[in-house]
C-alpha cells in the first residue's frame, strides 16, 4: 500500500511538472522583424514623394513607382507568413528593393517632368 502511494505521488508530481512546462501564451507569434527592409521602404517612399513635390516625376511615373512599392510590401508579407524570413527570401526582398531604387532614380532623372506640387499655405 505504501508503495502504491509513493508511485501515485511521483506520477502526480511528474504530470504537474509537465502541465506547468507547457506554453500557455494565447497570443500568436509575431511575424519576424525586417527592420532594414522597412527602413528602406520608408526612404524610397520619401524619394517618390520628393519627386512629386519637385515635379521630377509625372503622375503616371509616381503611380507606377508606388505600385512597385506595394508589390515589395506584399512580397515582404508573404516572406513573413510562415513565421521565418529565410536568407533566400531576404535576398529576394533586397533584390526587389534594389530594382525599385534604380527605377526611382531613372524616373526622377529622365526628360519627363510635371509641374511642381503647389506648396500648401499653413
Amino acid at each position: 500500500m505504501k508503495h502504491l502511494r509513493i508511485t501515485a505521488a511521483t506520477l502526480l508530481a511528474l504530470l504537474a511538472g509537465a502541465a506547468l512546462a507547457q506554453n500557455n501564451d494565447a497570443s500568436p507569434a509575431t511575424a519576424p522583424a525586417t527592420p532594414r527592409v522597412d527602413a528602406r521602404q520608408a526612404v524610397q517612399d520619401q524619394r517618390i514623394e520628393a519627386g512629386e513635390q519637385k515635379g521630377t516625376l509625372t503622375r503616371r511615373e509616381q503611380r507606377r513607382l508606388e505600385l512597385e512599392q506595394k508589390g515589395i510590401a506584399r512580397a515582404e508579407t508573404a516572406a513573413k507568413a510562415d513565421g521565418t524570413v529565410t536568407a533566400q527570401e531576404r535576398q529576394r526582398l533586397h533584390r526587389l528593393q534594389n530594382q525599385a531604387s534604380r527605377d526611382i532614380r531613372r524616373q526622377k532623372h529622365d526628360a519627363q517632368h510635371s509641374k511642381p506640387a503647389a506648396a500648401t499655405a499653413p
